[in-house]
């Protein structure tokens, strides 16, 4: 029932009816763009005022305040912020790829700092916004009544340009939104020209032209996955990288990060003070200072970091930690023909193309009816110019004009506009030049009706139109690509990535502790010193094993047993000094209780052709392709099949054309090669090697360099080095020769490395003192003395009673960390 004026109603059914009235309302005439001129209806409405109010790029900047008047008082009936806010981001070069609007005063900054206020600001036409409105006057687009049916308004403006691809369109509708990233404006007028020539070209043929979207800020764009997501299907996830590069500072040898470039959208200020706050909460390591230096020459954030901090470590932590690195999700959502649809790259060319048409074909249209009103108005004037004297005799005898319109009509077969001409011509149009110039004009008319008619009546020919169009804005608009797109773009970071390349010595107990500490925390000495504290080791807990890795190294523990188990290098946990007593090795690798390491191998990736070449301490030995340890199980895997009383006690890396060289713990040696060893599969087990006496056991085996030296050290911290060229090449399973001269102050061999005399050593005591030493220098008192195989060396490491020599390791000399 009703009551006076009040109707009621479901509730449920109002909400329903008056939210989708808003969401269209919201869809169709506020959030998203029409796919003709890539504009909402704010943005159309300001470019048409300031249009109609003479705003021409040759001409005066006006207020923007007496502009955001303009439209609200003829068009847009919304809050002043709205207007002046829209207007402003067509003027912001770092919003917009092709910028509409030329703005004068303060507009706003990549900083986010906000635009001075309408009543300061002054803003005229951009000379490419001209684009957007030539021939709007020729009734190529519909207009309708404005909010208060006092003007009309254009529904969408003549547009030449792609727009909707160029600078592209964010908006959030109702239940929807639209996010179209700027692109180039050479590379989309290459796109249509090519598709008019082929409607049947592909999206990967389009792609060609249209590399990826353009942003105004640059930036790089990691990988093309993303690009072809979304120009196949509208959808898809674009990241974008900032620009850095690498500088060194003269003062103390620093390195600087530059940052010139940002993704799109990104506020520079809050980048800057969130990676403070990064550095500051010790999230982010290495930057002792940051600054922002960017001025009108371009951007320039620089990032100064400590010595010895590698910048790529540091700037990936920033790309993954920060908008350094940002994705741009595309949703190509655009109104066609009133409805929001998601549409591909070739769809979005294609309506421009048939949008064009449209236009083209109104405005010949226009065209033709007013060449052919002139050229009626010209018959007339040549008939009247043909006969001039009867012409004036005829309106002479006419008393009113408006006789004289009806006898000229009657007399000389006159339409009405052609007498109204000839009663409004001058009378110095009866010159002899004038009669000239209205024949020329005439023969140009009939040229002009006989080009429109026949463009109307030929499609094709208006194709070709749309081309020029394209071929004339790209060379009076187009530019260079401004974003990088890289091929095969990084997008994600696994934690190595984050972490940098830095020399470590891993040493591991006898009680199974491991640590990696940098190998600059240990001091160069000369040979024979002491050394330092490299470890507190707990009672009977000796240093056994050590090895000099890169951070990024793969490494191999081979046991005892037999079996190897695998560690990347950074997955080692770092002591946080030189005496720190490392982590129970068994909390990262499942070694059996019993089982000891014997070898670390550290390699950089998996090598073709490289051996894992083993030795056991019974002079078994046996090679097996590095690529059959590419996964090693957690539970570690068999390596090599081993006799009962056997166990493994070194493994190197080597190839066919190598030798290698077995040292036993009583001083004998022997070098065979290493393609006399078949290759053999994990599981298997050895083959001779070397013939022991008794009581003697292999303590080391290594790859024989040609023009190495080999390093031999005993328990009581005497060693030399020997030339490789003194130790003949013997067949394997021999008894071999003398490398080291055994006697009571030397004690039995400890271990022995192949060396250069580059090279530096580490040595380490069982009581945990380390020291480096290098392998040779000019002062004979400092390197390790170079003798022959049957001596027995020099004191390279000064031990305490009860003390002994139980491992060394060589690395090359220190260099500039790496990137």
């Amino acid at each position: 029932m009703t009551s006076g004026i009040v109707k009621p109603v479901n509730i449920e059914d109002e909400v329903k009816s008056s939210y989708l009235d808003y969401a269209m309302s919201v869809i169709v005439s506020r959030a998203l763009p029409d796919v003709r001129d890539g504009l909402k209806p704010v943005h159309r409405r300001i470019l048409y005022a300031m249009n109609d109010m003479g705003l021409r790029p040759s001409g005066p900047h006006r207020k923007s305040a007496l502009i955001v008047g303009e439209v609200l008082g003829k068009y847009h009936p919304h809050g002043d912020s709205s207007v002046y806010d829209a207007m402003v981001r067509m003027a912001q070069d770092f919003s917009m790829r092709y910028p509409l609007v030329d703005g004068q005063g303060n507009f706003g900054s990549v900083d986010n700092d906000p635009p001075a206020a309408m009543r300061y600001t002054e803003a005229r036409l951009a000379k490419i916004a001209e684009e957007m409105l030539v021939d709007i006057e020729k009734e190529t687009v519909d207009f309708i009544p404005n909010y208060d049916d006092h003007l009309q308004e254009p529904t969408v403006l003549p547009a030449r340009l792609p727009n909707l691809l160029l600078n592209g369109s964010a908006g959030i509708a109702v239940g929807m939104a639209t996010n179209i990233p700027p692109h180039n404006l050479s590379e989309v007028c290459d796109a249509i020209g090519h598709l008019i020539d082929n409607p049947q070209a592909s999206i990967e043929d389009l792609g060609k032209f249209v590399k990826g979207p353009d942003f105004p800020t640059a930036g790089i764009i990691q990988g093309r996955e993303g690009i072809n997501n979304a120009y196949a299907t509208g959808h898809g996830k674009i990241v974008v990288r900032a620009r850095a590069h690498f500088t060194s500072v003269s003062a103390g040898g620093r390195r600087q990060i530059i940052v010139s470039e940002l993704p799109y959208q990104t506020n520079k200020a809050a980048l800057i003070e969130n990676i403070a706050n990064l550095v500051k909460d010790k999230k982010i390591d290495g930057i002792s200072d940051l600054r922002d230096e960017s001025d009108r020459q371009g951007m320039r954030v620089v990032i100064e970091l400590k010595r010895e901090n590698q910048p790529q470590a540091v700037l990936n932590n920033l790309y993954k930690h920060t908008a350094m690195q940002s994705s741009f999700f595309v949703n190509m959502l655009a109104l066609v023909d009133g409805q929001p649809r998601v549409i591909s790259l070739k769809e979005a060319l294609q309506h421009h193309i048939d949008f064009r048409h449209q236009v083209i074909t109104r405005r010949s249209k226009f065209e033709l009816k007013q060449a052919k009103a002139r050229a009626h108005i010209l018959e007339g004037l040549r008939i009247a110019l043909d006969s001039i004297d009867a012409i004036i005799k005829t309106i002479r005898e006419s008393e009113t004009t408006e006789a004289a319109r009806k006898n000229l009509m009657s007399k000389f077969s006159l339409s009405q506009l052609q007498t109204q001409a000839i009663l409004d011509m001058q009378l110095r149009r009866l010159a002899s030049l004038e009669r000239q110039k209205i024949e020329d004009e005439f023969t140009e008319v009939v040229k002009t009706i006989a080009y429109l008619e026949d463009l109307l009546a030929n499609p094709r020919r208006i194709l070709a139109v749309i081309k020029e169009d394209v071929i004339q804005i790209k060379s009076k608009y187009g530019d260079k690509r401004r974003t990088e797109i890289l091929e095969q773009g990084k997008l994600d970071f696994t934690e190595e990535d984050l972490i940098p390349h830095e020399r470590v010595v891993v040493t591991l107990s006898s009680r199974g502790f491991i640590k990696r500490i940098h190998s600059r925390l240990y001091v160069l000495q000369h040979r024979g010193g002491k050394g330092i504290i490299g470890q507190i080791t707990r009672e009977e807990d000796a240093v056994m094993r050590l090895t000099v890795a890169d951070t990024h190294d793969d490494l191999f523990f081979f046991t005892d047993r037999g079996k190897v188990y695998y560690l990347k290098c950074h997955e080692i946990p770092a002591g946080s000094t030189r005496t720190s007593k490392g982590l129970a090795i068994i909390n990262l690798i499942s070694v059996t209780e019993g089982e000891r390491v014997t070898s670390m191998v550290a390699t950089t990736g998996l090598m073709k052709g490289t051996y894992m070449v083993m030795a056991t301490r019974m002079g078994e030995v046996k090679k097996t392709p590095v690529d059959n340890f590419t996964v090693v199980r957690s539970s570690g895997l068999i390596a090599m099949d081993l006799e009962p009383d056997d166990e493994l006690v070194s493994v190197c890396l080597a190839t066919d054309n190598d030798d290698v060289l077995l040292v036993t713990r009583k001083g004998q040696s022997i070098k065979f090669a290493v393609k006399s060893l078949r290759s053999a599969s994990r599981t298997s087990g050895g083959v001779r090697g070397m013939r022991l006496a008794k009581g003697d056991a292999v303590v080391s085996m290594d790859r024989a360099d040609k023009d190495g030296y080999v390093l031999v050290v005993t328990e009581h911290g005497y060693g030399k080095v020997t030339p490789v060229e003194d130790y003949p090449q013997q067949h394997r399973s021999g008894s071999g020769v003398r490398t080291f001269k055994i006697v009571d102050k030397t004690g039995d061999v400890t271990a022995a490395y192949v060396v250069n005399l580059k090279q530096q050593v580490m040595l380490v005591s069982a009581e945990g003192m380390m020291t480096r030493t290098p392998v040779k220098e000019h002062d004979p008192r400092k390197g390790i003395t170079t003798q022959g195989r049957s001596t027995q060396g020099v004191r390279v490491m000064s031990l305490d009673e009860g003390d002994r020599l139980v491992a060394i390791t060589t690395f090359e000399e220190e260099k500039e960390a790496k990137d």
